[in-house]
C-alpha cells in the first residue's frame, strides 16, 4: 500500500526521486500517466494493467469513455526507477501537472500521485472539509 506525503524536488533534467518506502512496490516497473485534478498518477505496472483492462470494457460509443481511454493510453509512460530511485517526468507530464521544483508525492493506496506543491496545498485547503465531513453514502459504505 502507498501511504503518506513526501516532498521531493524535481531536478533540472525533470527527474524526481521516489520516496524510498515506495520503491519496492514499484520495482517491477511503473507507469506514469495523467491523473485527476492535474496531478500525475504513478502505478505499479501490474495495477496499471488492471486499470487499462477495466477501461477497455467501457463502451466506445460513449464520448467520455472514448476520451478517457484515448487520454489514458496516449499519456502513459512506462518506466523503471534508476539505481537512485529516480524517474524522469516528460515535458508533457510536467506541463499537465504544472510541476516546478517543489513537488509533493502522496500515497493513494494502490498508486502514487505527484503534485505541484502549491497546487496540492490549494487542493488540500479547498477539500479538507470534504474529508472531515464525509458521509457514508458518498463514500460507498467505507465509513
Amino acid at each position: 500500500m502507498f501511504l503518506g506525503t513526501y516532498t521531493p524536488k524535481l531536478d533540472d533534467k525533470g527527474r524526481l526521486t521516489l520516496p524510498a518506502k515506495f520503491r519496492e512496490g514499484l520495482a517491477e516497473g511503473l507507469m506514469v500517466t495523467k491523473g485527476q485534478d492535474h496531478s500525475l498518477a504513478v502505478y505499479p505496472k501490474e495495477e496499471f494493467v488492471k486499470l487499462a483492462k477495466r477501461a477497455t470494457k467501457a463502451s466506445r460509443t460513449n464520448p467520455q469513455a472514448r476520451a478517457f481511454i484515448r487520454n489514458l493510453a496516449a499519456s502513459t509512460d512506462e518506466q523503471n526507477a534508476d539505481g537512485s530511485g529516480r524517474i524522469t517526468l516528460s515535458m508533457e507530464h510536467r506541463r499537465y501537472a504544472n510541476l516546478t521544483k517543489e513537488c509533493v508525492v502522496i500515497g493513494s493506496i494502490d498508486f502514487l500521485e505527484i503534485w505541484d506543491k502549491e497546487s496540492w496545498e490549494a487542493y488540500q485547503a479547498e477539500h479538507e472539509a470534504d474529508f472531515s465531513e464525509g458521509e457514508d453514502e458518498s463514500l460507498f459504505g467505507v465509513l
